[in-house]
């Protein structure tokens, strides 16, 4: 047999899997503006953020402060002065990524009070925004307020489904199928907040109910693990799925 096909066998069993690329350009969901709520204390840290992602190989990034009318009272006129001051030091570091910014409503009566008026809520990308609830139990204003966003023209984003307390299959796929679409936190994926919320994660991920990724990064270290998250084979399977990020 030929010498060079032994040759070549050995080379492909000797050679190195090649390098996983990560597929996800853009990023929706991150706590980057300092001092504004629960996220970075600093613009320094916030920019040493911005420069993890983009090695990552993320370009665009959008920066969602909590509004929580008793905790965290951000307006869009707040959040917007804030993210001129954020994208200043960004450029300032020479980072080559795009930024935007919109908001994470908690849902509670003031968000209801915004959809009842004329209020606008703070989008990214045209109509999307970011939505979460308590933990623990599922409020009783969920349904009408995905029937006023809806009828609003919003596309209404769900954070981190996996982490509720009251969230199952069955809870998950009625709201898949009104039109909520689902983002979970990839650091679900590696078990960050536990294994029955990361078993949730991957189980939506099996069912094909997964519409986003989002890292919410609140901290460095959140977007240090970004790195182990790369490796987690449901990270792979995930962006595997017709994810609606690049298109943001």
């Amino acid at each position: 047999m030929d010498k060079n096909f032994w040759t070549k066998v050995i080379s492909f069993f000797r050679a190195k899997p090649k390098a996983f690329i990560n597929p996800l350009k853009v990023d929706l969901h991150s706590h980057l503006l300092a001092t504004l709520d629960d996220g970075v204390k600093t613009h320094a840290e916030a920019v040493e953020i911005v420069q993890q992602f983009y090695q990552l190989g993320f370009t665009k990034l959008i920066t969602t402060p909590h509004i929580m009318s008793d905790t965290y009272r951000n307006t869009p006129a707040t959040i917007l002065d804030k993210f001129q001051e954020f994208k200043q030091e960004v450029t300032a570091a020479g980072i080559p990524v795009q930024l935007d910014v919109a908001a994470e409503y908690y849902l509670d009566e003031t968000v209801l009070a915004i959809l009842d008026s004329d209020s606008q809520l703070l989008t990214f990308s045209g109509s999307y925004f970011l939505f979460e609830t308590n933990f623990y139990s599922e409020p009783l204003l969920l349904t009408d307020f995905i029937f006023k966003s809806l009828t609003k023209g919003y596309k209404p984003i769900l954070a981190h489904p996996e982490r509720y307390a009251y969230m199952n299959l069955k809870k998950a796929e009625e709201l898949y199928h009104r039109g909520v679409l689902l983002q979970i936190n990839s650091l679900s994926l590696i078990g960050f907040y536990g294994k029955p919320i990361q078993k949730l994660a991957q189980k939506l991920i099996d069912q094909k109910w997964v519409h986003l990724l989002g890292s919410d990064c609140h901290n460095l270290m959140h977007a240090q693990l970004q790195t182990e998250i790369l490796k987690d084979k449901y990270y792979r399977k995930a962006v595997d799925l017709p994810l609606l990020n690049n298109q943001l």
